[in-house]
């Protein structure tokens, strides 16, 4: 029998080890210095009556499972807003698994490892719509080649099957539950408490961690009650934490992704007037999970300027599940109070254009912002962005309102019950210069998970700058470590607080700048009053941009 990593040729085993989790015994494979299981199932397969339902105990298995390939990747659309995995690799709705990388017992490391290590847990990235578990080949190898840590990482449902809200038209006989993709993280983060210490980790020493909509899952988990004491450490990288919804706007999208499901899929029923929970049932119980996705890129497509400044993929503030805005839990002291890192990437909204233009950055979307935002806060946000909205300045409002603004209320917030590090990643190779997009979105990853070598990570490294990117991730990952390890980070990097703001410029070569960017910051203050009581005004009608 062969293993092989994904994307990678297949290599001889060393030996098979097999470990006892709550469904059942699972077999797993040493490869060199790690030993990896892939596929546990830790929930059922949300399908059938549990389509749009909570996640449901797992299902014990007799004997022993094979882990040694990765379970189905959560339904996708290859050629939607954000690329989908491709047509090779198995997708489908049964996609709630995790898979454990641990140290092989004979990797040599500097210091005596502890009976059980640390462990670090992966939430993947995508805009809620795709990606999976499976993404960057060999991810977290090289954090457990150290010896250091037992690293996890898991699938959770995307788009329509996660992301939206279809609980207004729940029955007694047809429950529809909200937030599904924030609970298959709870209930993924539940299973690592039950079953990690079989792995050689140590349950009360999880550092969460994520980027992008997984980042958006990290800040929001902080924020989840029922996620309290699953992790005791967090790290979210270029999240936008702010994108978490009210239940009016939710449930207005949920009404029009059931109508365009009808509309597209179903000729036996009216196209137009209302739509009840019986027809509702019967839609959303009835369609295969690909129409879903192919409907929900539909609404996908017109809420970006239709609701400027929002993205319908994301969680609900259903005052149960997740009863407040996050970034109210986090002003309030109301979220787990856990060492954070945060931060994000030089110019997060460069990428956002053409198939993935969901940021406001076009005219007509910054023109419904600023038509929203107080008068006198006009003038700065132009002064703080020359030329808006040109192209370049365009690219770092939509990039800054996203991504690095929330980031910076969330660090302002949360440094007054808990420690906090923040940072901003500036490297970006010179083919990423050269094109205008520079320290983008995601590029880290590429650093973090050692990608240089790698398909993409090759093409950006092409025209220069493949050492220095390296070493940019090198030295993230060995804060990542130390974070996770509950060592003091590398290279000077200190708490931040609101009196200085200290943040860590990963560049070439790393400093410390304290309040980077204290123009906008208080420009952004000004246009967007996040201390407020709620974040998010409960009206619909805020977002709907003035016609054109």
């Amino acid at each position: 029998m062969s293993f092989s990593h994904d994307g990678a040729p297949p290599v001889a085993p060393s030996q098979f080890v097999e470990v006892l989790t709550t469904g059942g015994v699972v077999r797993g494979v040493q490869v060199g210095a790690t030993t990896v299981w892939r596929g546990i199932p830790y929930a059922a397969p949300p399908v059938g009556e549990f389509r749009f339902r909570r996640p449901q105990p797992v299902i014990p298995w007799p004997g022993v499972r094979d882990a040694l390939d990765f379970g189905l990747v959560a339904t996708q659309a290859l050629h939607g807003q954000f690329k989908g995995v491709g047509p090779g690799v198995p997708s489908g709705e049964d996609c709630l698994t995790v898979n454990v990388i641990a140290p092989a017992e004979d990797t040599p490391v500097e210091d005596t490892p502890p009976e059980l290590r640390p462990v670090m847990v992966f939430i993947h990235g995508g805009g809620y719509a795709a990606g999976s578990s499976r993404d960057f080949s060999g991810q977290g190898e090289g954090f457990v080649r150290t010896g250091q840590v037992v690293y996890v990482s898991f699938n959770y449902r995307l788009g329509a099957l996660g992301y939206l809200d279809v609980s207004q038209y729940s029955t007694p006989d047809r429950p529809f539950d909200s937030n599904l993709g924030l609970r298959d993280q709870v209930t993924a983060l539940e299973w690592v408490q039950q079953n990690i210490r079989a792995f050689g980790g140590d349950p009360s020493n999880v550092t969460l961690f994520g980027e992008s909509a997984g980042g958006n899952a990290v800040t929001t988990l902080m924020a989840t009650p029922s996620a309290h004491g699953l992790f005791a450490r967090a790290i979210a990288q270029s999240a936008p934490p702010s994108s978490v919804y009210p239940k009016e706007l939710a449930t207005a999208w949920g009404a029009e992704f059931v109508s365009i499901v009808r509309r597209q899929f179903h000729p036996e029923l009216p196209s137009e007037g209302p739509i009840g929970p019986i027809q509702a049932a019967h839609v959303l119980g009835t369609t295969s999970a690909s129409d879903l996705v192919t409907a929900s890129l539909t609404l996908q497509l017109h809420v970006p300027d239709n609701y400027p400044g929002t993205f319908c993929l994301a969680p609900v503030v259903d005052g149960d599940f997740l009863p407040e805005h996050p970034l109210v839990a986090f002003r309030e002291g109301r979220a787990h109070r856990v060492p954070l890192i945060i931060g994000t990437n030089n110019r997060e909204g460069t990428l956002f254009r053409g198939k993935i233009d969901i940021l406001p950055r076009s005219p007509r979307r910054i023109r419904a912002m600023f038509q929203r935002a107080p008068r006198d806060a006009r003038a700065l946000m132009q002064q703080a962005y020359p030329g808006l909205p040109s192209r370049r300045s365009a690219a770092d409002f939509g990039g800054d309102y996203a991504f690095w603004y929330p980031s910076t209320k969330v660090a302002d917030s949360h440094s007054r019950f808990a420690p906090v590090f923040t940072y901003r990643f500036d490297v970006a190779p010179r083919l990423l210069r050269l094109i205008g997009l520079d320290a983008t979105h995601g590029v880290e990853m590429y650093a973090l998970f050692d990608q240089s070598d790698v398909s993409l990570g090759r093409v950006m490294t092409a025209l220069g700058g493949r050492e220095p990117f390296s070493a940019a991730g090198e030295r993230m990952r060995e804060n990542w470590l130390r974070f996770a390890n509950e060592r003091e980070l590398a290279g000077d990097w200190p708490a931040y607080t609101e009196q200085h703001r200290l943040t860590n410029i990963i560049g070439e070569i790393d400093h410390i700048e304290s309040d980077p960017r204290r123009q906008r910051r208080l420009a952004w203050d000004a246009f967007l009053p996040f201390d407020q009581p709620e974040p998010l005004p409960e009206s619909v009608d805020y977002y709907v941009a003035e016609p054109s």
